[in-house]
This record gives C-alpha cells, sequence and structure tokens, in this order.
C-alpha cells in the first residue's frame, strides 16, 4: 500500500481538538492499513516521530432512503488516534493568506 494514500482526511471534532492540547491527533484511514504503516505515513507527511498509533474500526449506518423506504448501508471506516512526541506538532489549520 503507497503511503500517501493511507491518510483520508483529519476527523475534526470538539473531543478530538480537545485532544490536541495531549499531542493527540485523530484521522481517517485506510480500513485496510495497518498500525505500522500509518504510523510511517505520517511522519512521511509531516515530518514528525509517532509515539502511539491507537485504531478503531466504525462500522457504516443502515438507514431508509427514497420512498419506499430502501435500506441502504453505508460503508465502514476506520479511525487513528495518533500520538506524537511533546515538542513537535502538526498544523491541522494551516494559516492562509488572509
Amino acid at each position: 500500500m503507497d503511503l500517501t494514500t493511507v491518510i483520508e482526511k483529519p476527523v475534526i471534532t470538539e473531543k478530538s481538538i480537545k485532544e490536541v492540547a495531549e499531542h493527540n491527533y485523530t484521522f481517517l484511514v485506510d480500513k485496510k492499513a495497518n498500525k505500522n504503516q500509518i504510523a510511517k505515513a505520517i511522519g512521511k507527511i509531516f515530518k514528525v516521530n509517532v509515539l502511539n498509533v491507537r485504531t478503531i474500526k466504525l462500522s457504516g449506518k443502515t438507514k431508509r432512503v427514497g420512498k419506499k423506504g430502501k435500506v441502504k448501508k453505508f460503508s465502514d471506516k476506520k479511525k487513528a488516534i495518533i500520538k506524537i512526541k511533546s515538542d513537535q506538532k502538526i498544523d491541522i489549520f494551516p494559516e492562509g493568506d488572509k
């Protein structure tokens, strides 16, 4: 698996923003990626030292859609919580031109 396709996007929620103070960052990752691949990808993309990787598999929801009430299952996801060294930082919100 190519390391650039392992990380899909950061998870921006109230809880994940509070975790940034403790140097924990949350990302949606490829379902097939393992912890070693995730750690290498984060290290390569953001140039940080990864201390710990925790992963969570999220099952997709089933919802009724359409007029006839057909049931649709949404895709499963995988979330990774990355802990980095305390003197390093991942800039999730890069400052643009103001």
